[in-house]
């Protein structure tokens, strides 16, 4: 039986997934934690059972062998021959890549050259590329890009307002992220209604510890909050989202440090960490009820997120659907009530037993303007679909 390995390589975990080939069942699943630090740990999800080691350190490659080794340890994979392909994902493709892609010499070459669209991201994808490859010599391998989706954004929404020969000179637009989602929950979405996909208009919240806002019509990405690197639009865990670049040499001058310095506060210790001062998890932030920067952060993420929409709906002259994802999008019905509220003047309205019930599919009532929906994310069966396609 033929399979395909999925791997999300993070700046201190890998995540990956087994899939049967054929039927694009999910098979088992793992996280390796706290890469190169000490106490590291490999968890391992399969048949209903949860398996957790623990090591002193790893390496990447260690984790790499790891993985493979627990694949087989495990029967998952006798030989693998049986892999017919491992896909990668990857932040930032630019608009050098369109749709997922096989890692060939010149491919990845090509790839390393985008590092500076993704510094956090990018790096160690291409890292752990090389490392399988080196592993598993004959085995494809393929990157799906998180930035496909929005690569034929118009230009209108696609380009920021500096001099036209930087933006085509130097590629400064709007990249986005979380396309991998957006795409994925948009469609289903169009599925649940028994609407033609090119036909909607749509608002896609994916909302977790990253997240983000985009706009779909006729069958296509047509704005999004994130900008040229993940940093931008929402508040986010400990992502500041949108922020006067001004701000940078301000905190450079007051804080004695570098430009590095400044993006690692914007990009680690911001966002709803930062202003609660309590964590960057939505869950320990709304159960601190009588602390108010908690409550402040909740304001925030909730306000942010109420802009976003409302552009988007004036941009797109209304929609037909808002769709829920991610960690917080799913799974918080007092949050996705408190949105909804702030958007009661676009005729939004919320059906309280069925956003309660937290179930994929309608949660709107019979009186709203526009069908609101949750629709649980499955990036990785979304980038299977996207690997099977170019494979077979």
């Amino acid at each position: 039986m033929k399979k395909i390995l999925l791997i999300n390589a993070g700046s201190s975990s890998v995540k990956w997934k087994l899939f049967e080939d054929e039927t694009s069942k999910p098979l088992a699943s793992g996280l390796v934690e706290r890469i190169n630090m000490q106490d590291s740990s490999m968890t391992t999800k399969y048949q209903g059972k949860k398996i957790k080691d623990s090591y002193a350190s790893l390496s990447y490659e260690a984790a790499a062998n790891l993985i493979f080794k627990k694949l087989k340890q495990l029967d998952l994979v006798k030989d693998f021959n049986e892999l017919s392909a491992v896909g990668h994902r990857v932040v930032a493709g630019s608009t050098e890549f369109k749709q997922a892609t096989l890692m060939t010499a010149e491919n990845l070459a090509k790839l390393e050259k985008l590092n500076d669209f993704a510094p956090l991201h990018n790096p160690t994808e291409v890292e752990y590329i090389k490392i399988v490859q080196k592993l598993l010599p004959k085995v494809p391998q393929y990157a799906v890009f998180d930035s496909q989706f929005f690569t034929e954004l118009p230009e209108v929404n696609a380009i920021y307002s500096l001099p036209y020969e930087y933006t085509k000179k130097f590629g400064i637009r709007r990249y986005g992220e979380h396309g991998i989602s957006h795409d994925y929950i948009s469609r289903r979405a169009a599925k649940l209604l028994a609407k033609p996909y090119d036909q909607l208009k749509m608002i896609t919240l994916h909302l977790g510890s990253g997240a983000s806002v985009a706009a779909e019509k006729a069958g296509h990405a047509f704005d999004t909050s994130m900008g040229f690197a993940p940093l931008t639009g929402l508040t986010m865990g400990t992502r500041s989202g949108d922020i006067d670049p001004s701000v940078v040499p301000y905190l450079m001058k007051k804080l004695d440090c570098s430009v590095e310095d400044v993006l690692r506060i914007f990009n680690q210790k911001s966002g709803l960490l930062g202003i609660s001062g309590i964590s960057p998890d939505m869950r320990d932030i709304m159960a601190a009820k009588d602390d108010s920067q908690a409550q402040l952060a909740i304001a925030v993420f909730v306000n942010r997120i109420v802009k976003y929409v409302g552009a988007y709906f004036a941009e797109l002259g209304g929609i037909d659907a808002l769709i829920f994802a991610g960690g917080i999008g799913e799974n918080n019905a007092e949050l996705r009530k408190m949105i909804i509220d702030k958007l009661a003047a676009l005729g939004f309205k919320l059906d309280a037993a069925l956003n309660q019930a937290g179930q994929e599919g309608l949660i709107s009532s019979s009186a709203s303007t526009a069908k609101i929906l949750i629709v649980p994310t499955n990036e990785e069966l979304s980038m299977v679909q996207q690997i099977k396609q170019l494979k077979d």
